[in-house]
C-alpha cells in the first residue's frame, strides 16, 4: 500500500493517502480546502488516481476539500449516512468495506465526538479521526457530543483492536504522528489506564474549552461537503 500522511497546520490536520500501488487508484481522508493544490501535485507526482474522499466526521475546525476535489478530479465524496451531508456521493454504515485496488478499508462507527464519526481500519492501522486522538480524544461539549458514548466506542471499537494496531488521528497539537492501540490504552490521559465511564465522563465534562474557532463557518460548509453557498 502506498501511505502518506500530511497536515495542515492551521487547525493541525492530518490528511491521509491511501493507494494501491497495481491499479494506482487512492482515497484522501480528510482533505482540507486550503491544501487542495498540495494533494493533485502529489498524486501527479505518484502517478495515481483518486476514487473517494473519506470523512472520519463533520468537522467543525476547518472545510473539507472534498467538493473541491469531485469538482475536479472526479473524486467521490462518502460521510457517514446519519452525518446530515446529504451532498455525500456514498453514504457510510458501520461495517461497510471500501474497496481501492487490493486496500481494503473497513468502516467503524465510533460516536460520540459527533454523531457523525466513523473510524477507518486498513491492514495494521486505524485512522481514527476525533474518537481517539494521540494522549486524549475529541471533545464532547458541542455537536451531538455524548462522553458515555464515547467512551462506549473507543473501549469496543478501538482499544479492542490488535495491540500494535497503529492509531493515525485527525489532529495532534503537538508534533506526534502515530500511537497504537497499546499506548493508547496505558497512557491515554483521558481514556487510558483503565479508566471507568465515570472518571471519562468527569474528565470530559470538566474540559471548559474555548469555542472553536472556525466552527461557525466550517460546520455549515462541510454539511454541503466543503461546497460554497
Amino acid at each position: 500500500m502506498i501511505f502518506r500522511q500530511l497536515q495542515e497546520p492551521v487547525s493541525s490536520t492530518y490528511c491521509y493517502l491511501l493507494a494501491c500501488p497495481h491499479t494506482r487508484e487512492a482515497v484522501l481522508i480528510d482533505p482540507v480546502l486550503e491544501e487542495v493544490a498540495r494533494y493533485r501535485e502529489l498524486l501527479q507526482e505518484l502517478g495515481l488516481r483518486l476514487l473517494y474522499t473519506l470523512e472520519t466526521h463533520v468537522h467543525a475546525d476547518h472545510v473539507t476539500a472534498a467538493d473541491a476535489l469531485r469538482m475536479a478530479l472526479g473524486s467521490r465524496t462518502v460521510v457517514r449516512a446519519d452525518a446530515g451531508a446529504d451532498c455525500a456521493d456514498i453514504p457510510l454504515h458501520h461495517g461497510d468495506v471500501i474497496t481501492v485496488g487490493t486496500v481494503q478499508i473497513e468502516v467503524r462507527a465510533t460516536p460520540g465526538h459527533t454523531d457523525s464519526c466513523v473510524s477507518y481500519v486498513v491492514d495494521d492501522r486505524v485512522f481514527t479521526g476525533d474518537a481517539l486522538l494521540i494522549g486524549g480524544c475529541g471533545r464532547t461539549d458541542f455537536q451531538q457530543g455524548d462522553p458515555s458514548r464515547l467512551y462506549d466506542s473507543v473501549c469496543t471499537q478501538l482499544f479492542t483492536l490488535p495491540p500494535d494496531t497503529l492509531v493515525f488521528p485527525a489532529h495532534d497539537y503537538k508534533g506526534r504522528t502515530v500511537s497504537t492501540i497499546r499506548e493508547e490504552k496505558a497512557t491515554n490521559a483521558r481514556l487510558g489506564g483503565g479508566k471507568t465511564r465515570e472518571q471519562f465522563k468527569e474528565i470530559m465534562n470538566n474540559l471548559n474549552l474555548a469555542y472553536p474557532k472556525q466552527i461557525d463557518l466550517a460546520l455549515p460548509a462541510n454539511l454541503r461537503c466543503g461546497k460554497a453557498p
